[in-house]
């Protein structure tokens, strides 16, 4: 099993130019003028030439301006300043501060086509800083226990 990322982009040759600049990423594979697949992740991610106003999800118009959708892509980086600098270079903007949180530091970010995006750049035990965390508290609330 396979996970494929398509994103939706209204201008393919400024969405490939954005993404390889950002992550460093390249280019595998062209389907002509309707598609791109990016390598360098661990999932392959394809930009798919759709036009603002074309028809989406459902009935629903693309609209490429800054949106809330449930899901947003994390980019798992080594050094979050260095990425975040290149990302922003890139055409990126960030939408609010670096934060740093138990897993290790963070930052949300948007691209010019409206998708959300996080840098993240984990601690020493990334996220089982949160999992031991959440046992711990599971495992004293079926005790009796309560309170963090």
């Amino acid at each position: 099993m396979n996970l494929l990322v398509n994103l939706d982009v209204p201008d393919l040759a400024r969405a490939e130019a954005l993404y390889t600049h950002a992550f460093g990423l390249s280019v595998g594979r062209r389907f002509g003028t309707a598609a791109t697949e990016l390598c360098g992740l661990p999932a392959r991610l394809y930009l798919l030439h759709k036009p603002a106003g074309s028809i989406g999800a459902g009935n629903a118009p693309r609209d490429y301006s800054r949106h809330w959708c449930p899901v947003h892509l994390d980019v798992v980086v080594a050094d979050l300043d260095t990425a975040l600098a290149r990302a922003e270079r890139a055409g990126f903007a960030r939408e609010g501060e670096v934060r740093d949180e138990s897993f290790g530091r963070i930052v949300q970010l948007a691209d010019p086509f409206g998708h959300g995006w996080c840098l993240l750049e984990f601690g020493d035990r990334g996220y089982d800083a949160i999992a031991i965390a959440t046992a711990t508290r599971a495992g004293a609330t079926a005790a009796g226990q309560t309170g963090p």
